[in-house]
């Protein structure tokens, strides 16, 4: 059931209006490795699986560019850490035992 929620015209409304905000233009995984693009999905944070008001829930939500959100984004939901590093070397998964 909520997967029609992403093609509802309230969705695709909502998230025009989020990512054309300032603050969520950016690809959030991109700045944390140091990059600069654009954002071109919303992507919840914490996911909803199926629970109506937290995937509405804004302060859920997050910009990111097509391949964060189906690249690195699927991997922490899978695998439980974020791969990658930023421009310094550093993992960007803040449970690494490095950090």
């Amino acid at each position: 059931m909520s997967r029609k929620w992403y093609y509802l015209r309230r969705w695709r409304r909502a998230t025009r209006t989020f990512l054309d905000d300032t603050d969520n233009s950016l690809c959030k995984m991109c700045q944390q490795f140091g990059y600069t693009e654009p954002s071109t999905v919303v992507d919840h944070v914490i996911p909803h699986k199926g629970d109506y008001e937290l995937f509405w829930d804004q302060t859920n939500w997050q910009g990111l560019c097509m391949n964060c959100h189906n690249r690195h984004k699927q991997i922490q939901e899978t695998q439980g850490t974020l791969p990658g590093c930023d421009v310094d070397g550093m993992p960007i998964d803040p449970t690494h035992h490095w950090r």
